[in-house]
């Protein structure tokens, strides 16, 4: 596949949100490679999203649907539309550097064994998301991968599906996280090749970290989708005491320092993964 053929699907869903829409579809609008469609999926109630899109109708292709509310489900309505050979899942309050969609094609292009790319969040707090490029595995893949970050061939998404709507924001189940990690471990088992590329970012609002009680609410209920995928492929014990030492070892050491705020902060994580994976 050429650079030119390469055409991409951005699978925006979107509750909420307007001017942070904005910004996107205003960067979007000055990408350098210009073969591709967004695909807006409306999970609101209203129109509040109709003059902002008819704004950019003539600048790019736009198709705008709607959805009943939740991250997974939004994301499959807007699979189902998708008419490109790259599909990404870019989120509403993020938005691309102008050259990002060309060189992510560049890197498609280059190798026909690619499957799929994931790059790096620009922001703080996703540091546990840097390092060196490198092939996601089963082993690295929760620290390599975070949704808005994700382009995955079309191949691959035909084979895999789609999302597991248990997961991710809006899910009845509460489980507000991980829908992206259980996308990728689907296709890392029918052996499809991922290639995490630090150079690739994704600039994104830094949320911010309050260690208040709504957030530690929040942070429960990302960490029960966390140990909900754990237990979902059956990763060892070795590896899940692994993730549980980690959040404990924070817990001990806040506590010490008598940082109580960091301690509830690590004692939701702990808790989150124990009973996501026992559930």
């Amino acid at each position: 596949m050429t650079l030119a053929n390469v055409k991409f699907s951005l699978i925006l869903a979107t509750v909420g949100r307007t001017a942070d829409v904005g910004v996107f579809l205003e960067r979007l609008s000055c990408q350098t490679y210009r073969k591709f469609e967004l695909i807006v999926v409306d999970q609101n109630a209203d129109d509040r999203l109709k003059p902002l899109i008819a704004c950019y109708a003539d600048r790019f292709t736009i198709l705008h649907c709607k959805s009943a509310v939740g991250l997974s489900r939004a994301r499959n309505v807007g699979i189902l539309r998708a008419s490109g050979d790259v599909i990404a899942f870019p989120d509403d309050d993020c938005w691309y550097a102008d050259d990002l969609l060309e060189r992510v094609a560049e890197l498609f292009a280059a190798d026909c064994g690619l499957d799929g790319v994931t790059g790096c969040p620009v922001g703080r707090i996703y540091t546990r998301l840097a390092g060196a490029s490198c092939i996601v595995t089963k082993w690295n893949v929760f620290y390599r991968a975070i949704s808005f970050t994700i382009f995955l061939r079309a191949h691959l998404v035909r084979v895999v599906g789609t999302f597991d709507e248990s997961l991710g924001l809006g899910a009845d189940s509460g489980r507000i996280a991980g829908e992206e990690t259980d996308y990728l471990v689907r296709a890392l088992s029918h052996s499809f090749r991922i290639l995490y590329c630090s150079s690739i970012g994704v600039f994104h609002q830094e949320p911010p970290v309050l260690y208040d009680d709504c957030f530690n609410r929040k942070l429960y209920r990302y960490n029960l989708a966390i140990g909900h995928v754990l237990r979902k492929y059956r990763y060892p014990f070795w590896y899940i005491l692994w993730t549980w030492c980690r959040a404990g070892g924070g817990m001990f050491l806040s506590a010490i320092s008598l940082n109580c705020a960091k301690t509830l902060y690590h004692y939701h994580v702990l808790k989150g993964r124990i009973l996501g994976w026992l559930s």
